[in-house]
């Protein structure tokens, strides 16, 4: 028998209803979230057993938004949702991003996060319902999750600061923030706004933080009135006997690797170490005294243990950098000869080749999505190859941190983009990672800054990224300017903050330990300042400012503004003007529904050609206007003289010459082309009435003939009877009645 159970928390102004029990029963969890008329499933399973052997927690995300919730389907043949969107893989990583920490420690069973969107109203964004349902669905269940967590997201409109504004208000917010966190800390971040100061950023942070501490609160009350007792049979946490025995071999060693500055060199001296310890501690014919999982999960703990005190009590780094330092930047333009913009952006170990693609309206990213099917504009795809980490491995599409890292990038560069009216391209940005040795992302924000400057895109102004560390040991802390990719995996928080001297426009954090303060991050927003304004220097040095011109191998685009009235004169019936168009000039053409008409080519000649054909097609025909016109048809009493393209007009065999002109064909010929003007406009059926004789010079002597005066009517003069007014013989009921067709000829 089903027997829901129901939490409702409301949340500035929103109610939000939490409901389990009626759907999914035999998931560990499961939850459904409304908001509005938006509805959000999420399930929580586990698997039976432990696993003995993984040493990390084999966590998966699934998040699937249905077509059928805004009661649509899919565009394509296929009409079944199957392969994850953009949008898709990028609220999985929402999810799991402050999901994943929130694991009770020893914890390495099997897990599974299912979330489908059900419903949506086009006003209650789904993503972070999904966040809170999934946090529900484990809350509730066996699974040993440590204490709830929670998501909101705030937008910044008319000066305040918006707690889960709806789609319209995000359309014209100047801040897209998600922020996800526990009753007491803040565990991720991912916010997008239009060059926000440091304080302003904290400010919504603090904020959204306040929503999601009310959410949190209720899930942890509801969690003691339903929850399910947790399964913590299944932890397996590291023994100290196995973290002793190990650090007796291997810290002494780790301590002296960590001083080696280059990658290569420290991590084949910690890879000696790793070997050696395993040799020594299974030693071969003999039984292992420890478990194989358990002595590698010693050794990364020792590691941690050993890189956070060389910071703490030293103020050294891994590299032998200081806490602030920036790693050597290098920076090369015009990298590539036939690309339309290119940059080599290197930062220590790690390297960006950045390359910018300049296209019409052609080349744009179409998508789908709940809200609405598009083209971008711009985008960026990022990729990271095997090879830049010295490792063999599969080379195939995008994966998950791929689109993450690219999005990451993209959304960054976009605050600095000119509008499509100033600069008609669709843009495309490519950020190949040759070398990775920590934030790769940001290497791929400045290398793509760089490439637009190259290709000659007039961006607002260019920015820098800069990637933030933290180690963390109670009351004291170090923050990490630039991070390595050691420092990211062993330490407390991965910051990354993109924007010019003065400003933001991208953030993203993801922090592994609670405990993090307002002052810690007001503190690390200050450090990262000085970062990008460093690395925005070295970067100017190479490039000072955007070239004038661009590439010789990039397309020549120009637009037009036509009336929306008129679209359908440009398009033709079934497109047969604007074919004719681009037989004729070889351009490419598009006309959006606001009647911007975007035409492109390599050759300019062709480009003024294609401008000048929808221009006379939109045109009207201005009275006393002299127009280049060509005969198209002759007519005993005149010839029509097309003056525009589509747009005819009569010059009566009068308006031909001075002297009397017999025939039409005394003086021009079918497919002649001469000058004309405009001498009358009919203003209800538009006709057009054209002048050749106007133009053209008086013979001598000649004496233009006065028109004739018509005498006015007289009101008593005799009005002449018409032929209709006669009156009519009446017809013989035995005559034939006319059909208006002839009869058939007799047979013979």
């Amino acid at each position: 028998m089903l027997n829901p159970k129901t939490l409702s928390v409301t949340v500035a102004g929103k109610e939000i209803t939490f409901e389990t029990g009626k759907i999914a029963r035999q998931a560990n969890g499961a939850v459904v979230v409304r908001s509005g008329e938006t509805t959000v499933f999420c399930s929580a399973c586990r698997a039976k057993e432990a696993s003995k052997d993984l040493d990390f927690l084999p966590l998966r995300v699934d998040y699937q938004e249905k077509f059928s919730s805004a009661g649509k389907t899919l565009g394509g043949f296929i009409k079944r949702e199957g392969r994850p969107s953009e949008k898709e893989i990028l609220t999985c990583r929402l999810i799991d991003r402050p999901l994943r920490p929130m694991f009770e420690d020893g914890y390495f069973t099997e897990t599974q996060i299912l979330s489908y969107v059900w419903s949506y109203d086009g006003e209650n964004q789904p993503d972070t319902l999904a966040i809170c349902a999934a946090s529900a669905a484990l809350t509730i269940s066996d699974i040993p999750l440590i204490e709830p967590v929670a998501a909101v997201k705030v937008g910044f409109l008319n000066d305040q600061f918006v707690i889960n504004p709806t789609t319209e208000e995000m359309e014209a917010s100047s801040l897209d923030l998600i922020l996800a966190g526990t009753k007491e800390s803040i565990l991720m971040i991912e916010g997008f706004c239009d060059f926000f100061t440091e304080e302003q950023v904290l400010e919504a942070i603090y904020k959204g933080h306040k929503a999601i501490r009310e959410i949190c609160l209720a899930l942890a009350k509801w969690r003691e009135e339903i929850g399910q007792p947790k399964k913590r049979d299944l932890l397996d946490p590291l023994k100290p006997e196995v973290l002793k025995a190990v650090e007796d071999i291997v810290l002494a060693g780790i301590e002296t690797a960590l001083k080696i500055p280059a990658k290569e060199a420290r991590n084949e001296s910690l890879a000696s170490i790793k070997e050696n310890m395993l040799k020594q501690i299974f030693p071969e014919g003999e039984e292992a005294q420890f478990n194989k999982r358990d002595v590698l999960l010693a050794y990364k703990k020792i590691s941690s243990k050993a890189m956070r005190k060389q910071v703490l009590e030293t103020g050294s780094r891994v590299d032998g950098r200081s806490l602030e330092q920036i790693r050597q930047i290098e920076v090369e333009t015009d990298l590539l000869p036939r690309s339309h913009g290119s940059a080599l952006f290197t930062r220590g170990e790690t390297q960006a080749v950045a390359v910018c693609t300049l296209g019409s309206e052609n080349m744009a990213q179409r998508y789908e999505s709940l809200d609405k099917d598009s083209t971008r504009q711009f985008y960026l795809q990022y990729s990271f190859p095997p090879f830049s980490v010295g490792e063999v491995g599969r080379v195939g599409g995008a994966g998950r941190r791929e689109i993450g890292h690219g999005k990451l990038a993209e959304r960054a560069l976009t605050a600095i983009l000119p509008t499509h009216e100033d600069f008609p391209y669709v843009i495309r940005l490519e950020s190949n990672i040759t070398e990775s040795n920590g934030s790769s992302s940001m290497a791929s924000v400045c290398g793509g800054c760089l490439a637009m400057m190259n290709a000659g895109v007039p961006i607002k102004k260019p920015i820098s990224g800069i990637a933030m560390g933290l180690i963390l040991e109670k009351d004291k802390y170090s923050i990490l300017s630039d991070i390595l990719g050691l420092e990211d995996a062993l330490g407390d928080m991965d910051f990354k903050i993109t924007g010019d001297e003065e400003g933001i426009t991208a953030f993203q954090m993801d922090i592994k330990v609670s405990g993090i303060t307002p002052e810690i991050m007001k503190a690390a927003l200050l450090q990262a300042k000085g970062g990008r304004r460093h690395i925005l220097g070295e970067m100017l040095k190479a490039c000072p400012k955007t070239n004038d011109q661009l590439s010789k191998y990039a397309p020549k685009i120009a637009s037009l503004q036509i009336p929306a009235s008129k679209i359908g004169m440009v398009i033709g019936p079934g497109g047969k003007q604007i074919k004719a168009i681009i037989e004729e000039t070889g351009c490419e053409m598009n006309i959006n529904d606001a009647g911007v008409v975007s035409i492109a080519s390599q050759d300019q000649d062709m480009i003024d050609l294609a401008l000048s054909i929808v221009t006379g097609i939109v045109a009207e025909a201005e009275l006393g206007k002299t127009y280049h016109g060509r005969v198209v048809s002759i007519m005993p009493f005149g010839a029509f003289i097309e003056i525009l393209p589509g747009k005819e007009g009569l010059c009566h065999i009068s308006e031909l010459d001075h002297a009397r002109v017999n025939e039409v064909t005394d003086v021009i010929q079918q497919g002649d082309k001469f000058d004309v003007q405009v001498i009358r406009v009919d203003e209800n059926s538009g006709k057009i009435s054209l002048s050749r004789k106007a133009l053209l010079p008086k013979p001598e002597g000649f004496e233009e003939r006065p028109p004739r005066e018509r005498r006015p009517a007289r009101d008593d003069a005799p009005r002449r009877p018409r032929r209709d007014d006669s009156p009519r013989q009446p017809r013989r009921d035995d005559a034939p009645r006319s059909m208006g067709i002839l009869p058939p000829p007799p047979l013979s």
